[in-house]
């Protein structure tokens, strides 16, 4: 049995890892994921650099974001995050 308390130790250490590491931050990608999908013209977002728009087309692996008055830019989707109005709308329900 001492032979095998090592090898149990670092089971227990790895399954640890995993349940506070690894899974939580797997389930917020999953849920990124399924945010991302659901955007449809119309929405209002933020991209990673903090800009705030409102998607007016939606391609395959991109956005077209209006930000101000006839000013659209293109960006990645993963660049795209839920605004604060959005997020809070979301908790209140």
């Amino acid at each position: 049995m001492q032979n095998y308390s090592g090898l149990i130790m670092i089971v227990v250490l790895i399954a640890v890892f995993y349940f506070l590491l690894i899974r939580p931050q797997q389930k917020k990608q999953k849920e990124m994921r399924k945010f991302r999908e659901a955007l449809k013209e119309g929405d209002h977002v933020v991209t990673a650099g903090g800009i705030y728009g409102k998607i007016t087309g939606v391609k395959d692996t991109t956005f077209i974001i209006n930000i101000g008055d006839g000013v659209n830019i293109k960006i990645d989707k993963g660049s795209v995050y839920p605004s604060a109005a959005d997020t809070q709308a979301a908790q209140a329900k």
